[in-house]
């Protein structure tokens, strides 16, 4: 049961009514018609833009258009009352009736909140993807979360998702990851380490030299790069994706797939996606103007091979092969795209931090033309992290060996708390996580508030259990209260897609907070009006009154489910 769908139908179909019998013109479309709550609760259940989105292109007076759809809206049963407001607004108030069976259809339909929407279309969501260099830190926590929660939620709306996970193991710092472990193998050996600038002085790389000497025992000490980097490369990008995915199992993240850079040299994949570009006459040979501002790694003032990204929306064409016939680090990255591409993806997803703003618009062109625009590509910025505790902010330097890693702030605050706080906030905006209002029992602290409410319902029906109540899907309403908390739960539905759609998982924990809220609200007023609490004397009344709460667990568990949060059954 879709209300919200359900009513648009509705509109549509009457819309289509009065174009069949003249008040509308032939091949108006209809797409921008929306069924949305109104802005003020008083002025009804539902609201429908109708009038004002189709006034223009039907030539048409608004208020006429309204009158004349109000007249066919109002034949329909499940409509009480309809009312033209102001220059063409139409608010709708539902029959009472349907409120319990929304209640009822929560109760007894399993699938209630999900969607088609994704029709099985094919997805890939890339995120993390983090240097395997060291331990994740507090900035990889939230694209972690986020991109995890994405991935559920589309999931959710009827998509066939791929969670990938992309390793940079082909770039120089996989290099200098192997000559710092080499000083911690001397370590493991009784010599000095020598951690020059530039290496990572991390003591997370203090177990891998000792396994290291393990392996080799004393007899590479002394002995030049060349007989070692290669193994240490491998042996420790190895034992950093071990510690890696230790750290996303902490946060209940499970890759569906791995996929090394490494994997695009040497066997002709960069080679055959450039080859694709070229045969749509996008590689030539040029000069590129000085960017503005910081320069990057990857410019320099030569003729070199450039991809043409600006036929497909980017700024300034990129770089793709240096003069000297060495690969842009734009260039793997093409080709890691090209791959998703032949793999059979209808959308592609990738989750950066703040810092790659810039590879925004190249990313989306190589997707644009790799795929003559078939593919959708969209990508977000997450936003950096600030941690605080009493009152002070932490500081984090990953080559200074000293961030406050993800297994820090599980530690602290808990997995369920860090996932729910680190989608409190839309994924492009800062977010303080501050460890002492994160864990406080309060209305302020959005996570304990939802899993209040979810708890408090469990106490409720272990109570009646006790008491040998007999639930009953039928509910069972008394006061507007309990209406306004049926609205809210009508809404789920269409909060799934929205959020799906725009790949904003944060909406789901905001309307979870919303859901918490209405039902607190009820729960209190339960306390000076004893006839609306979910437990009364009558065992038939109290079966009637608990079935509302127990649609609001239900929604609140499938919304938490989303974000990867477990329900809470008690509050300590």
């Amino acid at each position: 049961m879709n209300l919200f769908a359900d009513i648009r139908a509705l509109v549509i179909n009457s819309l289509t009514e009065l174009t069949t019998g003249g008040v509308l013109p032939e091949g108006l479309s209809f797409d921008n018609v929306a069924v949305e709550p109104p802005r003020d609760a008083l002025h009804g259940d539902m609201a429908t833009n109708a009038a004002m989105v189709l006034a223009k292109p039907a030539k048409s007076n608004p208020r006429a258009i309204a009158q004349a759809l109000a007249d066919k809206l109002s034949a329909d049963p499940r409509i009480e009352s309809v009312d033209v407001a102001g220059p063409g607004f139409i608010n709708l108030r539902l029959s009472k009736g349907i409120w319990g069976g929304l209640v009822t259809s929560i109760l007894t339909d399993t699938a209630f909140g999900k969607s088609a929407l994704g029709a099985g279309k094919k997805v890939n969501v890339e995120y993390v993807s983090a240097n395997p260099t060291g331990p994740m830190h507090v900035g990889h926590t939230r694209g972690a979360v986020f991109g995890d929660a994405l991935a559920s939620l589309l999931d959710y709306a009827g998509y066939d998702v791929t969670r990938e996970y992309y390793i940079n193991d082909g770039g120089g710092q996989v290099d200098t990851l192997a000559r710092s472990v080499y000083e911690r193998y001397r370590e493991a050996n009784g010599l000095s380490p020598e951690i020059a600038e530039g290496l990572y002085p991390g003591d997370y790389l203090v177990p891998v030299g000792k396994d290291l000497k393990e392996k080799y025992g004393d007899s590479l000490l002394g002995k030049p790069e060349s007989e070692w980097l290669a193994d240490f490369r491998v042996f420790s990008t190895d034992a950093m994706m071990d510690m890696i995915r230790a750290d996303l199992a902490l946060l209940g993240v499970k890759m569906d797939n791995f996929f090394s850079e490494k994997a695009l040299y040497d066997t002709g994949l960069i080679e055959s996606a450039i080859a694709e570009l070229k045969d749509k006459g996008l590689i030539y040979r040029g000069t590129l103007e000085p960017p503005k501002g910081q320069m990057p790694d990857d410019w320099e003032p030569r003729e070199q091979t450039l991809f043409k990204s600006t036929d497909h929306g980017d700024d300034v064409d990129r770089a793709i092969q240096k003069s000297d016939g060495a690969w842009t680090y734009f260039a793997p990255d093409i080709a890691y795209h090209y791959d998703k591409v032949q793999r059979g993806y209808d959308e592609i997803i990738d989750i950066f931090g703040a810092d790659h703003g810039g590879y925004v618009k190249r990313m989306k062109a190589a997707v644009s033309a790799l795929s003559d625009g078939k593919v959708a590509c969209d990508i977000k910025l997450v936003q950096l992290v600030k941690l605080f505790k009493n009152g002070a902010e932490f500081k984090m330097s990953k080559r200074a060996g000293t961030f406050v890693t993800l297994n820090d702030v599980v530690e602290q605050a808990g997995k369920d708390v860090t996932r729910f706080i680190m989608l409190t906030r839309k994924n492009d905006a800062s977010l303080d996580f501050d460890f002492d209002k994160v864990l406080e029992q309060s209305k302020d602290n959005p996570v304990f508030y939802v899993q209040y409410a979810h708890a408090r319902v469990c106490s409720v029906l272990r109570k009646a259990e006790a008491a040998g109540v007999v639930l009953t899907d039928t509910p069972q309403f008394d006061d507007p209260a309990e209406v306004t908390l049926a609205r809210k739960l009508a809404d789920w539905p269409r909060q799934v897609e929205i959020a799906a759609k725009s790949h904003e998982p944060h909406r789901i924990a905001f309307y979870l907070y919303e859901l918490a809220s209405d039902f607190h609200a009820l729960w209190n007023k339960g306390n000076d009006k004893p006839e609306l609490r979910f437990l009364q004397d009558d065992l038939n009344a109290s079966s009637a009154k608990i079935a509302l709460p127990r649609a609001v667990a239900v929604v609140i568990s499938a919304g938490l489910g989303i974000l990867g949060v477990t329900p809470a059954q008690e509050m300590r």
